[in-house]
């Protein structure tokens, strides 16, 4: 009969798997392609890294996460750095990560790659969304360490550009941890004012790490939803940041900025020159020119010898009175003699005329009737017998007819 042997419980012999891996496998760099992909509700993280051969279990926790610049993705190779731990209840190994960065790029350029595919796609770099930079504009905000380098640039070319132009300084952190929130919150500020033409935001060159609060998606949103026109200015000539890209103008640098923003008075007074000169040079054509015509016109006999238009006129006048004189006498005479001849023949119809000749007209009393025959006319009955001079009534004794 074999001999008993003591025997282990599985609590037991997983408590002590569990302290010889911890006690051997910390501080470990593994490299392997991301699997399984999990962003837990809870925040943390849950993956598998994997090799051609062989598969280890990654968590990821959610204090570790929120330091994170870019979002891990399945099929990414990374370098995991943590520690070898046993999770008692589920009998497994895993690697608790404490850092991670990807393979054959550096996070911060990732996190820059990501971000500007997914605002990207939001249209938030587009063309077509940005705003002309007001020419004139009378109040600056800008949103910047108030002791660094690149404000006191920006306020010395201001001051050498155009003194009367205003500049009012939000003072942001522009780098380190929350930068981002300060930034967004100097945009937000003078979106609330009403006086604000124009914003610069933006600081001095450094290293990716330093500029990177202007590569956060906070920054970013902020100067889209910003109603007043951006230029970015962050960095040098050669740095570029989601930032440039989002804002409506980028400046190479915070005192390019400022010769973009702030209008020079020395060739505003030189261009407001050169008008009135252009403006007084057309006015003296103009003038020379309306003076030249002037002189034409006035040298016309209507102008040098008014007398003799108006004499001219006069003479036309008297020539057409006379003519209008002589045509309505000749008229009149014409008319004349017309009335005359048919007075003459109206004369010559005249009954009283045929009376005179010794003819008389007999009328038959009481009708009126004008006796023409002797049958008109009875014995007894009274006619009235008109002659040229007078009239007679007499009684008919008597009518015969021929």
């Amino acid at each position: 009969m074999p001999i008993e042997q003591k025997a282990y419980t599985v609590t037991a012999i997983t408590r002590m798997i569990k302290t010889a891996l911890e006690e051997s496998f910390f501080d470990l760099w593994v490299e392997g392609e991301i699997s399984g992909y999990l962003h837990h509700s809870s925040g943390h993280r849950y993956f598998s890294l994997k090799d051609e051969n062989a598969v280890i279990k990654v968590t990821l926790w959610r204090s570790v996460g929120a330091t994170l610049k870019f979002e891990p993705e399945n099929g990414q190779k990374v370098r995991v750095y943590g520690d070898i731990s046993v999770y008692e209840k589920g009998g497994n190994y895993q690697l608790n990560c404490r850092h991670i960065v990807p393979v054959g790029v550096g996070p911060l350029e990732l996190a820059f790659r990501q971000l500007y595919e997914k605002l990207s796609k939001e249209g938030l770099f587009d063309e077509t969304r940005k705003r002309p930079i007001p020419k004139y504009a009378r109040t600056i905000g800008i949103v910047t360490s108030p002791t660094g380098a690149a404000i006191r640039d920006i306020i010395q070319i201001s001051r050498r550009r155009n003194r009367s132009v205003q500049l009012i300084v939000y003072p942001a952190q522009v780098q380190g941890d929350g930068a981002e929130r300060t930034i967004a919150a100097g945009i937000d500020y003078f979106n609330s004012r009403d006086d604000i033409d124009l914003l610069i935001v933006g600081r001095g060159g450094g290293s990716i790490e330093d500029l990177w609060p202007f590569n956060t998606e906070m920054t970013v949103r902020a100067i889209v939803r910003s109603r007043i026109p951006v230029i970015s200015a962050v960095g040098h000539e050669i740095d570029m940041t989601l930032s440039d890209l989002a804002a409506d103008l980028r400046a190479p640098t915070p005192s390019a900025a400022a010769e973009l923003a702030v209008w020079s008075k020395r060739e505003f007074d030189e261009m407001l020159r050169s008008h009135m000169y252009t403006q007084s040079s057309r006015l003296e054509f103009l003038v020379t020119g309306a003076r030249q015509d002037l002189t034409a016109l006035m040298r016309r006999p209507v102008f040098s010898r008014p007398v003799d238009m108006i004499y001219q006129r006069q003479q036309h006048c008297d020539t057409l009175v006379r003519l209008l004189s002589a045509a309505g006498k000749n008229r009149f005479q014409v008319h004349q003699n017309a009335l005359s001849l048919l007075l003459t023949r109206l004369e010559g119809l005249s009954p009283l005329k045929i009376l005179a000749r010794g003819y008389s007209v007999s009328r038959r009393i009481p009708d009126g009737f004008v006796l023409t025959s002797a049958s008109d006319i009875e014995p007894g009955q009274q006619m009235e017998t008109r002659l040229s001079s007078g009239t007679i009534v007499s009684l008919v004794q008597k009518s015969e007819t021929n």
